[in-house]
C-alpha cells in the first residue's frame, strides 16, 4: 500500500451508516489528525520498531481498526509520519514571505526560522534520526519527495541573485550547500543535546542558549555570505 493513496481515506460506511455525511467528513478527519499526531509522538519517543499501534490508538483516543483502514500496517504509518513531517517545515518556510525582505534579512529569518523549528519540535528531529538509522528505507521509496523541498532551494536561489544583483552577496553559493550550512548549526547541537549539555554544562535546549546560538550563527552566515568592501 502506497502511504500517499491512504491519506484521503475515510471511515467506512457501515461504522458512520446513520450519521449526517457532513458530520462523518468532519469527524473523519479529526480523527485522521488526531492518529497523525499521536503517531508522530510515538515514533518520535519510541523509533520504528519500539512504536506501537496499540499506544498510538489508546493517545488517538480511536480503535486499531481505524488505524489500519486510514493507513495500513504501521510502515505505512510511519511512511505518513514522516512525510508529514517534511510538510510542516516546508509549508513554514513558504510563509516567511523572504521576497519582501532584504537578501540579507531574509537569509537571517529563515535561518531564525530553521533554528526555532528544531527547538520547538524535538520531535522533527527524533524521526530524522529514526529514518537515518534504518538506512533512509523509507524516504528513497517516497514519490514526491523532490517536488515538496526543491521549493526551498528555489527560494533560497532567489535571495541568492537578489543579493548579487545589489552587490552585497558573493556569487559562487550554492543554495543548497548554503541551507545545508545553516540547518547544520542547529541541527548537530539540538540533536545531541543531553550529551552536549552534561559535557559542557550548558543547558543546549534552553531558549536562552538557542538565542545566543541564533546571534552567533547569523554573524557567521553573514559575514562568509557578503561581498568584502575594498577600502
Amino acid at each position: 500500500m502506497k502511504p500517499q493513496e491512504t491519506i484521503d481515506r475515510r471511515y467506512l460506511p457501515r461504522v458512520v451508516a446513520k450519521r449526517p455525511v457532513e458530520a462523518r467528513k468532519h469527524d473523519a478527519e479529526r480523527t485522521r489528525q488526531d492518529i497523525l499526531a499521536a503517531a508522530m509522538n510515538e515514533f518520535a519517543e519510541h523509533g520504528d520498531t519500539g512504536a506501537r499501534i496499540d499506544r498510538i490508538a489508546e493517545n488517538a483516543r480511536c480503535n486499531k481498526a481505524l488505524i489500519y483502514a486510514y493507513f495500513g500496517n504501521k510502515e505505512d504509518l510511519f511512511a505518513v509520519v514522516l512525510r508529514e513531517a517534511y510538510i510542516q517545515i516546508r509549508e513554514g518556510e513558504k510563509r516567511l514571505d523572504l521576497d519582501a525582505l532584504s537578501p540579507k534579512e531574509a537569509i537571517v529569518r529563515l535561518l531564525r526560522f530553521t533554528a526555532k523549528h528544531f527547538h520547538d519540535n524535538p520531535w522533527f528531529i527524533r524521526l530524522l534520526n529514526t529514518e537515518n538509522q534504518r538506512g533512509g528505507r523509507t524516504i528513497r521509496k517516497m514519490n514526491g519527495l523532490n517536488e515538496l523541498n526543491s521549493p526551498l532551494v528555489r527560494m533560497l536561489g532567489e535571495v541568492l541573485k537578489r543579493g548579487q544583483a545589489e552587490g552585497v552577496l558573493r556569487s559562487d553559493v550554492d543554495p543548497l550547500h548554503l541551507y545545508l550550512s545553516i540547518a547544520g548549526l542547529f541541527y548537530f547541537p539540538l540533536s545531541n543535546s543531553f550529551t552536549l549539555s552534561a559535557i559542557f554544562d550548558q543547558d543546549i535546549d534552553s531558549d536562552r542558549w538557542l538565542e545566543e546560538r541564533m546571534k552567533c550563527a547569523e554573524e557567521m552566515v553573514i559575514a562568509y555570505l557578503s561581498v568584502e568592501r575594498k577600502s
